[in-house]
């Protein structure tokens, strides 16, 4: 039996499962072998951390290593008993602060040189991968309502929400391509916001004997779990921590060594893949085309995995483990997809929307809810003074990104020489030269 349930949960936690939407919940461990941990492993955590702060409670440490005061009470039990921490003092609740002895110094110092890793106990990657197939996007079907929802404060077309929504809706791979500045990038991780709003995540994974950490303060928005009251009694493993659906998104930085672990020698700690950050999510290749390996390379890396949903990674000891693949990639492209990629890789990729510059009507619309949201009274004929004079004339073609720009240097100029922040044609007439001196010359 692992820490973690997904169908049928502990007496304990029934309760709040039926209360809440999640899939997956993870348990509290009540045990050591609950934690799918060994005693070792957990002593060598508690040492490290006593070391390093030189004295800690024992309600301290299981916060620190994110298990319960009642199941670590053993380990320090045992602890004592080898004479490797000793009581230094009192604590409340009938605790006690704990110190190391020279003994248990001297093994903790061993233990931090084999591994530097403090923090959450690990969790096995058996206990991960199982929490993958509880919470793929795959199981979740998203239907017209759910897209309008998640697209309900930006403006977007019936015809794109019509190509986007079965793309959403299968899981699968999507290109979104087209001329850059057209709201590619806002549309992607928008998607993510169409499925389930949270997953659960443990902090460290471990297999091998090795720590790798998932959770990332840069992919990851941790939310409250929402569970008080009467469902208290039913704590979730805190070695997990629950999340928005993550949209992890990468662009021109992006390399292959960002898609295996990566290994810190000098802690002997790695960090996760980001197809592992972003399981359960969506996965965005921005301005892809244009990083520093060739499209190929990236393709080729990914397409059997595309394939077969799950991705082969090396662990620092040479070891192979099978890890799932489980989220929404989105490649948004300026470029065409057949430029990018052939044709076998193309069908394992089976939507590709292309976003079009907007029609007048929303290049419009866009106006208006910049100009609602800058406080500033929206006036149709100063953009179609715009319109008229700085796109038709010159052949210039719409973009969405545009309005909100635009507008932002007008508030800027406003602000600037003390007036009121108004759509004024010459106010457009003064801030469009600064902002297509790219295109001067059309």
């Amino acid at each position: 039996m692992t820490a973690v349930e997904t169908q049928s949960p502990p007496a304990g936690g029934l309760l709040a499962s039926i209360l809440s939407d999640d899939s997956f919940r993870p348990a509290e461990p009540k045990t050591i072998e609950e934690t799918g941990l060994t005693a070792a492993a957990v002593e060598n955590l508690i040492l490290k951390l006593v070391l390093l702060i030189g004295s800690a409670s024992g309600r301290q440490i299981g916060d620190k290593v994110c298990l319960s005061f009642g199941l670590l009470e053993p380990i320090f039990q045992s602890l004592r008993q080898r004479q490797l921490i000793t009581n230094s003092a009192s604590a409340q609740l009938g605790d006690f602060c704990y110190t190391l002895t020279d003994q248990g110094r001297q093994r903790a110092k061993g233990a931090m040189e084999q591994c530097g890793y403090l923090g959450a106990a690990p969790v096995p990657l058996d206990d991960y991968i199982v929490s993958v197939e509880a919470q793929t996007i795959r199981a979740e079907a998203p239907q017209k309502r759910h897209l309008l929802k998640a697209f309900a404060d930006i403006s977007i077309e019936a015809d794109m929400l019509d190509m986007l929504g079965p793309a959403v809706n299968s899981g699968a791979g999507l290109f979104l391509y087209g001329a850059p500045g057209n709201g590619k990038t806002t549309l992607a991780k928008r998607i993510t916001m169409c499925y389930g709003s949270s997953i659960w995540i443990p902090r460290t994974i471990t297999e091998d004997g090795q720590f790798v950490k998932l959770f990332d303060a840069a992919c990851h928005e941790p939310i409250a779990d929402g569970a008080s009251g009467i469902l208290k009694s039913a704590e979730h493993d805190r070695r997990w921590v629950k999340i928005r659906r993550p949209t992890v998104v990468v662009g021109g930085e992006l390399t292959l060594d960002a898609l295996e672990i990566r290994h810190d020698p000098t802690s002997n700690v790695s960090e996760a893949s980001l197809q592992l950050k972003s399981n359960c999510g969506c996965l965005l290749i921005d301005d892809f085309g244009r990083q520093r390996m060739s499209p190929t390379d990236l393709l080729n890396r990914w397409i059997i995995p595309l394939e077969n949903r799950h991705d082969f990674l090396t662990l620092p000891t040479g070891k192979k483990i099978q890890v799932p693949f489980e989220q929404l990639i989105i490649f948004s492209t300026n470029l065409q997809p057949t430029d990018l990629a052939d044709e076998a890789f193309l069908r394992r990729i089976p939507y590709k929307v292309e976003v079009g510059d907007p029609s007048r009507e929303e290049f419009l619309t866009l106006f208006k809810i910049i100009a609602k949201s800058l406080h500033c009274e929206f006036k149709s004929e100063s953009v179609d003074h715009l319109i008229e004079k700085h796109y038709k004339r010159l052949g210039r073609p719409l973009r969405r990104c545009q309005p909100r720009d635009l507008m932002y240097q007008v508030r800027n100029y406003c602000v600037y020489n003390g007036l009121p922040v108004e759509m004024r044609p010459e106010y457009f007439d003064r801030v469009v030269p600064s902002y297509f001196t790219v295109v001067a010359g059309k």
